[in-house]
């Protein structure tokens, strides 16, 4: 489900500032209940519209800064990469510093069926 923006646009509920649920449905303790955003404005975790740079620096880095005392950081930060989160702050990291962490897991994770495909061709001509 979607909740409203401060900007009109739609987010997901359970997202950084909002007081919905992330968690699969009949979950105990979901991660987000005790995260620190959900105390704080939405608008300081997502964009608005039209938004100058400055402005969205300094609205990040103050959203970090919540991020960064927040007990739940990792178990947001990973929600934001598996689904995965294409706006807005989660996890201490933007959408974009999200994207490079995604492409490094890829490439990591491409390099490493690579050197297991050796391996194994390795140990296929030694057996």
């Amino acid at each position: 489900m979607l909740e409203p923006r401060p900007d009109g646009r739609r987010q997901p509920q359970g997202s950084p500032g909002s007081a919905g649920s992330a968690g699969s449905v009949g979950d105990d303790n979901p991660w987000h209940t005790g995260a620190a955003c959900r105390r704080d404005e939405v608008g300081l975790f997502f964009a608005p519209s039209k938004e100058p740079t400055a402005a969205r620096l300094s609205r990040e880095e103050q959203a970090k800064q919540v991020c960064a005392r927040c007990p739940v950081l990792l178990e947001c930060r990973e929600h934001a990469l598996a689904q995965p989160e294409p706006y807005g702050v989660w996890g201490g990291l933007t959408a974009a510093e999200r994207r490079v962490v995604l492409a490094r897991r890829r490439r990591r994770d491409t390099e490493l069926r690579e050197a297991a495909r050796v391996a194994a061709a390795g140990r296929r001509i030694a057996g």
